[in-house]
């Protein structure tokens, strides 16, 4: 796999701002509340003027602790909290209703809504769970977002953390003292994959033994105990999806850490038959899509839109493309764009000296392999630009530097040696960089959910056709709303669709 890193230093750009906004709801026992009735009112979720905390709960527990010092770092992964209070009841009501049936009813639980793309959940000791917007897209009612939060409580009520911190310790001193002992032999090297396979083990069965008690505990709470395996369903078809239209980072989500999903789903299916035929329990539909309605979806204007093959940022001013057939990912450090025949695209920005010739900054060092005489200066589009080639580990790379303002922005294509194409993909991509104009930055609008009745006539492909913004838009509807091959949807069913438009 070629690496960035090794022909550039280490930049931040800065196109993924952290954005601090109002913390979630924090969350004690909370009164019994009725599923999918008008019984239960938004007071119930208001907060406390002195409030039961997690923080005051577990004052002076050391596993807590070590989990709130990892807080910010959470935080910083994955985009900072979302805020949304209506969301943040919606999901509290959730955790509320899971808290009444837990097998430890004093732990306390924080939860926090990240704003994130990614679908994704994960809980800390000592109360600390975790749950992204990208998971809450994906979710189609109370039901599955309640199996998933259960999954994460049950974690926390195993005390797997905990566990799982002792059988690392013991794996890595393990792992000191066969070194030591035996070098680097081949029995080494087979005692240390012996070592790793059983902590990956240990780490599966965690998973295993938190689907059981998370489906035990969303049932006896009332809510359909099938939810697990039919939302399990739909993580794999989005990340199979995903492989094809180009998502955020696929290592930050759910299926990237758990064991295998047919062997899930057959289990989550055994469990909630221990409770009944398929049917039973509340779903809360209406409650969860009235909390997602408008929510956001895909990338924030901090980070920048994909739309197709061009990448927008809004904040930043600028735009470039990428050629038919490449997929474009918009992480934390850069935007990458990968494209048939392993050729790839990397943009990212650095602030330079202004008194420094963009032809000078290319041979400050920055660029491995340079080649020299390729090194000349030019126009992009009206701005000040510079390009140069460089050929490093089998691979060439065209280097583009275009001055914007203060800052300097970086195109970088690298493609097998033995490519004809880098130029090609290189023009291309260099000569599509501009400036946006202010009312085409005015114009940009993120994606968000949004919840619509089916009306008569209305079909999947009619309602698939009115989004915008995303790829695979008849197949992302699909998995969006649950909807096998074959299904159609019906007058007055509530779905929903990712659109930029309000």
């Amino acid at each position: 796999m070629m690496r960035y890193t090794d022909l550039i230093e280490p930049v931040r750009l800065g196109l993924r701002f952290a954005v601090a906004v109002s913390a979630a709801a924090l969350l004690a026992g909370c009164q019994m509340l009725s599923i999918g009735t008008t019984e239960v009112h938004e007071q119930a979720f208001q907060p406390s003027d002195n409030p039961v905390t997690i923080d005051s709960v577990t004052k002076n527990d050391k596993l807590a602790e070590l989990a709130r010092g990892q807080h910010p770092r959470i935080l910083a992964t994955y985009g900072g909290e979302y805020s949304d209070p209506r969301l943040e009841r919606m999901v509290a009501k959730v955790v509320g209703n899971l808290t009444l049936v837990s097998s430890n009813p004093s732990q306390s639980y924080r939860i926090t809504i990240l704003n994130s793309p990614n679908v994704n959940a994960f809980a800390l000791p000592g109360g600390y769970l975790y749950v992204t917007r990208g998971l809450l897209a994906l979710a189609n009612d109370s039901s599955e977002l309640a199996a998933v939060i259960a999954h994460e409580m049950g974690h926390v009520t195993a005390n797997h953390g905990l566990q799982r911190q002792k059988l690392e310790a013991e794996e890595a001193l393990a792992t000191r003292v066969v070194s030591d002992v035996l070098g680097e032999s081949p029995s080494t090297k087979a005692a240390l994959i012996r070592g790793k396979l059983k902590l990956a083990q240990f780490s599966r069965n965690q998973e295993l033994e938190a689907d059981g008690i998370g489906i035990k505990s969303s049932g006896s709470a009332g809510y359909d105990p099938f939810a697990a395996s039919r939302f399990l369903q739909s993580m794999q078809a989005y990340s199979d999806l995903r492989s094809v239209t180009g998502a955020a980072d696929a290592s930050l989500d759910f299926l990237a850490t758990h064991p295998n999903t047919p062997q899930r789903i057959d289990l989550a299916q055994r469990h909630a038959r221990q409770f009944g035929a398929p049917g039973l329990g509340s779903r809360d539909r209406d409650a969860f899509l009235a909390g997602i309605d408008g929510m956001l979806f895909g990338d924030t204007p901090d980070e920048g839109y994909v739309r197709g093959t061009t990448f927008l940022h809004p904040r930043l001013g600028i735009s470039f493309s990428v050629p038919a057939g490449f997929v474009i990912d918009n992480s934390a450090a850069a935007v990458t764009a990968t494209g048939p025949n392993d050729i790839a695209v990397r943009f990212d920005g650095v602030a330079i000296d202004e008194d420094l010739s963009l032809t000078d900054y290319l041979r400050s060092g920055w660029v491995a392999g340079l080649e020299d005489s390729s090194v000349r200066a030019e126009s992009i589009n009206g701005g000040e630009a510079a390009i140069a080639r460089a050929e490093a580990g089998g691979w060439r790379f065209d280097i583009t530097v275009i001055r914007a303002g203060s800052q300097v922005y970086r195109l970088l294509t690298a493609a097998p040696q033995q490519s004809q194409q880098l130029d090609d993909v290189a023009q291309y991509v260099g000569s599509s960089f501009r400036l946006l104009s202010a009312a085409e930055k005015a114009n940009l609008k993120p994606l968000r959910v949004k919840v619509v009745t089916v009306q008569p006539g209305q079909t999947i492909a009619s309602l698939a056709a009115a989004m915008s913004g995303v790829d695979k838009k008849l197949e992302l509807f699909r998995v969006l709303n649950e909807i096998a091959p074959g299904g159609n949807v019906t007058p007055g069913q509530k779905v929903k669709i990712i659109t930029d438009r309000s």
